[in-house]
């Protein structure tokens, strides 16, 4: 019997899944800090929805993540602190982020969410690791059709060039 077989759960976690972890706990604690700032800053209801759900799945992830860690003995990042809620209205507007930036900063977020969870995926040997980063990965591709859609709705997204008409071909 080798040292992999058996529960999942009672196999040692490798250095790659380790960092996946590690830097996903990192991540999602100075993401949450931001989306707050960005929650204080928006006057959109609609994309406040989506600034809140966001923060909750992280949060929820957060959860997850911190109770593997802590039973493989690994410490934990360092955290910063919840932002307290602020009036739009007394932030300055020259000092203000609009809603189209904060939409499409956590669109960015979003996207860059989907490469980590894959690659986490496919370096696990731990099935219930590569689990665990499919439901981040679905969950945030979720979020990130919710942004799309927003985005469309409101008309901030800007696309790139688009192609309509091929060039004659001779």
């Amino acid at each position: 019997m080798g040292i992999l077989n058996g529960n999942s759960k009672d196999n040692p976690l490798h250095y790659g899944e380790v960092f996946a972890l590690w830097t996903n706990l990192a991540t999602n604690n100075g993401l949450i800090a931001a989306y707050q700032t960005f929650a204080n800053h928006t006057g959109d209801k609609d994309l406040e929805k989506i600034i809140d759900e966001s923060i909750q799945c992280m949060k929820d992830e957060n959860k997850q993540i911190e109770g593997i860690l802590k039973m493989d003995g690994i410490g934990l990042p360092p955290a910063p602190p919840e932002r307290p809620v602020a009036n739009l209205e007394d932030i300055p507007v020259g000092a203000r982020f609009n809603d189209p930036e904060i939409s499409a900063a956590l669109s960015l977020d979003s996207a860059a969410g989907l490469v980590a969870c894959s690659q986490a995926m496919g370096q696990c040997i731990r099935e219930d690791i590569a689990m665990m980063y499919g439901q981040f990965h679905l969950n945030k591709a979720q979020l990130g059709a919710k942004l799309l859609r927003l985005n469309k709705e409101k008309g901030w997204l800007v696309p790139p060039p688009l192609h309509l008409n091929s060039p004659d071909k001779e």
